[in-house]
């Protein structure tokens, strides 16, 4: 599904302060799979998670997700392409604290022109799958730490998408709360889902559900 080929990142590119963030990554990751990128802070794994993403643009090299060289899309058609093929998961949540569950969740679905009905629908799957559907009345604010990542979750796969991508996602979570977002993770890939996760969390480490374990170090991925 994901073929990610020659990749470079370079910031700051051409000054005295140019930063080579990925350097001629190669990877391919294949549909339905579950994929952790490994690394300390500052490794490259989340910014590699942001092109894969659309989120960020590379300096050089392609990145295609089913033949399709999306590395190269105009800026509204990365939106769309966002909106319609990925679900993503932070490590600070992104949700409005002043809304409630529902709302937030409701967000992800705006772009894709979906009446008021088909809305309330999918939401309200979504809120099942990641068990917050009792929430889903609450202000965001009131929730737990494990109440607001179920609800990112929600929001994640709302659209149905094929990709999700999870940046350090169990970071701000208790080991409690990390160990029920795994088996979340586990029920999404019997979904067929993809998942890639950015992480250094050793949670993740011989999971039975994981299909690869992608070590980057200084932007390099390590054999």
């Amino acid at each position: 599904m994901i073929k990610i080929t020659n990749l470079n990142k370079i910031f700051n590119e051409n000054t005295k302060r140019e930063f080579h963030a990925l350097k001629n990554i190669n990877l391919e990751i294949k549909n339905s799979s579950c994929v952790i990128l490994k690394g300390i802070s500052g490794s490259g794994k989340s910014t590699l998670l942001s092109i894969i993403g659309t989120l960020l643009k590379p300096t050089s090299g392609s990145i295609e997700v089913e033949n399709e060289n999306i590395a190269k899309l105009p800026d509204l058609h990365s939106s769309k392409f966002r909106a319609k093929e990925l679900g993503f998961i932070f490590q600070s949540y992104n949700l409005f604290d002043t809304l409630s569950v529902k709302d937030n969740v409701s967000i992800a679905l705006i772009p894709l022109g979906f009446n008021q009905k088909q809305i309330d629908e999918m939401v309200l799957k979504a809120l099942e799958l990641a068990n917050i559907s009792h929430k889903k009345e609450e202000l965001v604010y009131n929730l737990s730490g494990g109440e607001k990542q179920r609800c990112a979750i929600a929001r994640a796969i709302v659209n149905n998408p094929k990709i999700i991508l999870c940046d350090e996602p169990t970071a701000n979570l208790d080991y409690d709360n990390s160990i029920i977002f795994i088996e979340t993770l586990k029920m999404l890939k019997s979904l067929n889902k993809t998942i890639i996760v950015a992480t250094h969390d050793p949670i993740f480490d011989n999971l039975d559900f994981v299909d690869n374990i992608i070590n980057i170090k200084n932007g390099i991925i390590c054999e």
